[in-house]
């Protein structure tokens, strides 16, 4: 346990060099994941792209997020960070250059399909972080890395408007995008030579078995099952947004197909998890392979109301503000919306530091809380408002949300080091779950009452949070000689 501070310029220094090395990683896959969106003016105008079609791409960009989050969750356990992360870079690299080179819209949707699941790549520097920091400080290391990471989305909005219009002419956008696929395929080659899985001497942890999470009890195996219905019924949404009624990509037939899809999902990824767990209904799991699979479901629920809000309320900030506010010009109205996002730069590693220094429990009780208070704060704004209260509003729920993704990440690489991947896989995913739901409840509802649904959704998580147990003492990993190591948590 060390409770030195981090010297981030301190690049001899193995785990700096690592997290620079990761959060970089996890930046350059931000801006891929969403290079199109302050480029789709530019792509309407040329494609000749109507609103529905706008609005399609959009949804698209995040469809395979939530399967492929808990799909690289598994693959980083077993295979290690090092070749995951350098594969996720380099291939979505390629999709990238081919999505630059889309002449219609059917192609433009495929690939912006297939890009969503670069999305992913923020789990496996869950993973890689929690090898190489210490109890006391992951969550801080965390917290810069999601935080610094998640900045790639504002990254792409500020310059490649910019960089497409230095490239000049209708095709500027595809060579802004190009680059970032560029960029992309040169890190992946680095991160691959420079990147190490954990420290000198240390052991990687895998699970006994791969194919899908495994739990202790049979308790938890059903609360597990239990788990995945919010996922499953995420992607229907999604389905349903989509098709026939609504954005209208797809006649009911193609719904009908994509419904049938998603049940053969289900089946495909239950079968492996019995297989996985099949132990349980045999013989009583070790005791110092047991762990508590309440703390992910906790985790889970915390996420989705924090980062799950955070990506619906980035998307339909500035046009609340523009609609509140009469007179005020979009320019600014994204400006003063941009605020929300750009808090991630300090409040996730504000998170996680709070998590390491005053415990982690209590850290997220408190952010949790916080957030839900300021929900109904933005719930409370009208056009009476004095503006700059309405923006330093905006600004205290901001910091709460980013801050407990901050104090989320702090507790995953705590559960069970062999399956951090995996849980940190399935904590995302349900961060694009929330996502999914808060949007579509916007569709019905209006702001205030958007903003207030998310905040008692906030609560019902912040008493779930009261049932999570502290981190402390230590986690047993089994070696293959069967010798028990003893890793430190708290």
């Amino acid at each position: 346990m060390s409770n030195e501070a981090l010297n981030l310029l301190n690049l001899k220094d193995g785990k700096i060099k690592t997290l620079h090395l990761a959060w970089i990683a996890f930046f350059i896959t931000f801006v891929i994941w969403f290079n199109h969106a302050p480029l789709l003016a530019y792509m309407k105008s040329q494609l000749g792209l109507t609103d529905p079609q706008v609005k399609a791409l959009m949804i698209l960009n995040v469809a395979l997020t939530i399967p492929a989050r808990i799909v690289i969750g598994m693959l980083v356990d077993r295979l290690g960070p090092r070749k995951v992360y350098s594969g996720v870079l380099v291939s979505s690299a390629l999709v990238c250059i081919a999505f630059a080179c889309a002449q219609t819209f059917e192609q433009l949707a495929l690939i912006r399909l297939l890009l969503g699941f670069v999305g992913c790549g923020f789990v496996i520097g869950i993973r890689l972080v929690g090898e190489w920091f210490p109890a006391k400080q992951v969550g801080l290391a965390e917290g810069i890395y999601g935080g610094w990471g998640n900045f790639g989305a504002s990254g792409a909005a500020i310059a490649l408007p910019t960089l497409a219009v230095m490239f000049g002419g209708a095709d500027g956008w595809r060579y802004a995008i190009a680059v970032t696929g560029v960029i992309a395929l040169v890190y992946g080659v680095y991160f691959y030579a420079t990147a190490r899985d954990t420290p000198k001497g240390s052991t990687y942890f895998k699970p006994k078995r791969s194919g899908g999470l495994e739990v202790t009890t049979k308790r938890d195996f059903v609360f597990l099952l239990a788990m995945y219905v919010p996922m499953y019924a995420a992607l229907a949404l999604t389905v349903w947004r989509l098709g026939p009624g609504k954005l209208g990509m797809f006649g009911p037939g193609g719904a009908a197909a994509l419904y049938f899809s998603l049940f053969v999902l289900v089946v495909v990824q239950t079968i492996p998890l019995f297989r996985v767990n099949r132990e349980l209904f045999v013989r009583e799991v070790a005791p110092a392979r047991r762990y508590k699979f309440k703390q992910v479901a906790i985790l889970d629920a915390a996420y989705l109301v924090s980062f799950g809000s955070e990506l619906a309320v980035v998307s339909m900030l500035p046009l609340f503000f523009l609609d509140t506010f009469k007179g005020l010009d979009p320019v600014r109205a994204a400006m003063f919306a941009s605020s929300f996002a750009l808090m991630n730069l300090v409040a996730r590693p504000a998170g996680g530091w709070m998590s390491d220094r005053f415990g982690r429990r209590r850290t997220l009780s408190v952010l949790i809380a916080g957030l839900a208070l300021g929900y109904f704060g933005l719930g409370q704004i009208t056009g009476s408002w004095p503006l700059p209260l309405a923006v330093l509003v905006s600004m205290a729920c901001s910091f709460c949300v980013q801050a407990a993704c901050g104090a989320v990440f702090a507790i995953v690489p705590l559960v069970q080091r062999r399956m951090t991947g995996q849980i940190a896989g399935m904590v995302g995913a349900y961060g694009n779950v929330g996502g999914v739901l808060f949007l579509t409840a916007l569709s019905f509802v209006d702001y205030s009452t958007f903003f207030k649904i998310i905040g008692a959704s906030s609560m019902l998580a912040f008493v779930a949070g009261q049932f999570l147990d502290e981190p402390k003492g230590h986690m047993a990993e089994v070696l293959d000689d069967g010798t028990v190591q003893l890793l430190e948590v708290g």
